[in-house]
């Protein structure tokens, strides 16, 4: 697959998912784990993980990769080995928390990462694909039963004497 095979791919799986739920994120808002993932009977580990791993994909790998792109003398070797073990890692991961066609898109980016000839194409790949993260966390984000919170409130602070 070429770079800009890659790059459409993306851009027509984020607007797949803009504005309607992929599947497997609601199965894994329900409970439904494929390879069983959870500890003790429950999935909301599982969750916090997807989630975690979702954020940290887009916010932290893909956006740090173009802010590296974009700096002069970045080495495009340098940047396709961290891609193979850093983001081809996450991929692995998503498939344990439920997320196999996450996890396939992911190793997929890896693939053509791993392809590039300049980091310029590197880059424009590097785009399409926070892009395309970025909405799949907005859906796990979604998923998540953020009101489990509730029952681990801060205490009151004792206000200090003056």
């Amino acid at each position: 697959m070429t770079t800009d095979e890659m790059i459409d791919l993306l851009d027509t799986e984020r607007e797949a998912i803009w504005r309607t739920m992929p599947d497997e994120v609601a199965a894994i808002g329900r409970g439904e784990i494929p390879r069983g993932t959870g500890a003790r009977g429950q999935y909301l580990s599982t969750l916090m993980f997807a989630e975690g791993e979702a954020r940290t994909l887009a916010d932290e790998m893909f956006w740090g990769l173009i802010e590296v792109c974009r700096q002069p003398g970045a080495d495009l070797a340098t940047l396709k080995m961290v891609i193979r073990q850093i983001i081809g890692y996450k991929a692995d991961f998503f498939d344990f928390v439920g997320l196999p066609a996450a996890a396939a898109m992911v190793h997929r980016y890896v693939a053509v990462a791993d392809a590039t000839t300049t980091v310029e194409e590197l880059e424009r790949l590097t785009g399409a694909a926070l892009s395309w993260a970025n909405r799949l966390h907005m859906w796990v984000d979604h998923v998540f039963p953020w009101g489990v919170g509730d029952g681990f409130r801060k205490p009151k602070s004792k206000p200090t004497a003056a």
